[in-house]
């Protein structure tokens, strides 16, 4: 069973399948992003629902308003799904898919501190500093799974390896450190090691893109993932921008709601007359 944590991750993977039927089995994918929101009582009904409802205040009004009820993003039960199916066949096997980038190694922490039953039976293949070949014939350290041409993984798939006893008992206590800083914004500074930040991390990079011409937000937020070193998801910068705007910090006109409804600036220039 092979577990990513990002959508495009699924594509590639499955297409490697075709260059190597060795690696052709079921894939999961962990929906949420752990790299943002709290994770206070992360395994708790409790803990659940506050961060249910935190996703609910930052995509009220926008794209995906209401997404979080829809029941698609639903980790919880995938776990339990993983667990079910370990435990009912022996021969059963997990590998973990971590790219060096915060959703990923946030996604491993929160998975793998659940596994600890199945010590034996769960790898990781990590691909922190690992050079692969991209399709120009050039060495590249992909930051994202999707990035490897399919027939990379065919290298990739040598990087497996177990999950040791020592590291389901010192990740989890890790993790269980971060959850219990309660901070909002997880950033990783190299192999597994995640820094924590307020939820306004992110504002000072953003306001480097808003200009002192009208600007879709949605040009605004394209331009900080395409250029930014630290960027995040979308529907978060959507937020954060909605929050500067109610804290009078750039100007807007539109209906700010989704990200095309809308523009931002810079504040005017105070002028007296």
């Amino acid at each position: 069973m092979h577990i990513v944590f990002q959508q495009p991750d699924i594509n590639t993977l499955t297409k490697s399948f075709d260059l190597d039927e060795s690696l052709r089995d079921e894939i999961v994918e962990i929906k949420d992003d752990y790299a943002v929101g709290p994770l206070k009582d992360i395994y708790s009904n409790e803990g659940i629902e506050a961060r249910k409802q935190w996703w609910r205040n930052v995509l009220a009004e926008g794209d995906l308003h209401g997404h979080v009820d829809t029941g698609e993003v639903n980790d919880n039960k995938r776990i339990e799904e993983i667990k079910e199916k370990l435990s009912s066949d022996a021969e059963e096997k997990v590998w973990i898919w971590v790219a060096p980038n915060k959703h990923d190694v946030s996604g491993y922490y929160w998975l793998m501190a659940q596994l600890k039953e199945f010590v034996g039976r769960i790898y990781i293949l990590s691909l922190n500093n690992l050079p692969f070949i991209n399709d120009k014939g050039n060495i590249f350290y992909p930051v994202n799974l999707s990035e490897i041409p399919p027939r990379e993984f065919l290298k990739a798939k040598k990087l497996a390896r177990l999950i040791t006893p020592s590291e389901f008992e010192i990740d989890p206590d890790e993790w269980s450190k971060i959850c219990n800083e309660n901070k909002t914004v997880r950033i990783l500074e190299g192999a597994k090691k995640l820094s924590q930040h307020d939820e306004d991390f992110f504002d000072k990079y953003l306001l480097e893109y808003i200009t002192t011409d009208w600007q879709k937000a949605s040009k605004v937020i394209q331009q900080f993932l395409n250029k930014s070193k630290h960027t995040t998801g979308d529907m978060f910068l959507l937020w954060r921008l909605k929050e500067l705007i109610s804290k009078n910090q750039i100007d807007a006109q539109g209906e700010i709601k989704k990200m095309k409804d809308f523009e931002v600036k810079k504040k005017a220039e105070e002028t007296n007359e």
